[in-house]
């Protein structure tokens, strides 16, 4: 059984793990001390038992601490046992139950997205959308919503010229400003969609999953079949409304949370 002692030292050891994650290299542990506002003979004390265990690296000549080996192990294992995916299932049959469309979750992998979960309606038409399947993160609805959602240096990377584009059926974003536009709009309505540009036929409307941090860790979303017709405000509209609320259930299930306003406005996104 965990002491009163012990507790309060588990959790320190895991803000300082996290506020390495989040830095873009080695620290100083008195930045570290200042930052998190604890003691610097406690941020010692424990940096040296993460070390220990491979969690921390010092590096003497710098006087400054980084992550260890044992942090990327930890982070594969994540990944290998693909708790995201599994996570989603669930939460996305109960939408296609409910609108009885298909829907699916994407994960941003440089500028496409790595299709992870494909729940298909029942007698609605075959997607190129499948389990593994890789499109540019441009043209989908999924892919626009994360990077509606990225900070905007993110973004200018991703697509720093017309070079970085990839077209399919002669629509969607072509130029960086052109993108800059279409994700100020996503923001705006919260929600992302495409019409055509995916596969001729076929709408889809994306809403962002969030991590505990407020980063996008995937877009979730909704595609049916428009016979080429422009879906009207009102199927917009509907369909965004369930994945919204679908895409909140999944943001809860993995502990995440919605992004700040002030970030979600714009002032340091794309």
């Amino acid at each position: 059984m965990a002491t009163s002692s012990s507790v309060p030292a588990a959790s320190h050891a895991l803000a300082i793990l996290r506020y390495l994650a989040a830095q873009a290299g080695p620290v100083p542990a008195a930045a570290i001390a200042r930052d998190l506002r604890l003691p610097r003979s406690s941020v010692y004390h424990l940096l040296a038992v993460l070390e220990q265990d491979g969690f921390a690296v010092h590096l003497p000549e710098e006087r400054r601490y980084g992550l260890g080996v044992s942090a990327f192990e930890l982070g594969s294992a994540y990944s290998r046992q693909a708790p995201l995916a599994r996570l989603a299932r669930p939460v996305l049959a109960r939408l296609v139950d409910t609108v009885h469309e298909s829907a699916h979750l994407a994960v941003l992998h440089g500028r496409e997205v790595l299709y992870v979960v494909e729940e298909r309606a029942r007698g609605r038409p075959p997607l190129v959308s499948d389990v593994g399947v890789r499109l540019p993160a441009q043209l989908t609805a999924s892919g626009r919503a994360i990077l509606a959602e990225l900070p905007r240096a993110q973004v200018r990377a991703l697509f720093p010229s017309t070079d970085a584009f990839v077209e399919r059926h002669g629509a969607g974003p072509t130029t960086p400003s052109a993108l800059r536009s279409l994700l100020v709009d996503v923001r705006r309505t919260g929600y992302a969609t495409e019409h055509g540009e995916v596969t001729p036929g076929f709408a889809s409307v994306a809403v962002a999953v969030s991590d505990h941090t407020g980063h996008p860790v995937a877009g979730l979303a909704i595609t049916f079949p428009t016979d080429d017709d422009m879906p009207d405000g009102a199927a917009w509209a509907a369909y965004a409304a369930a994945a919204g609320r679908a895409a909140a259930t999944l943001r809860a299930r993995i502990g995440g949370r919605t992004p700040e306003a002030g970030v979600r406005s714009g002032s340091s996104r794309s």
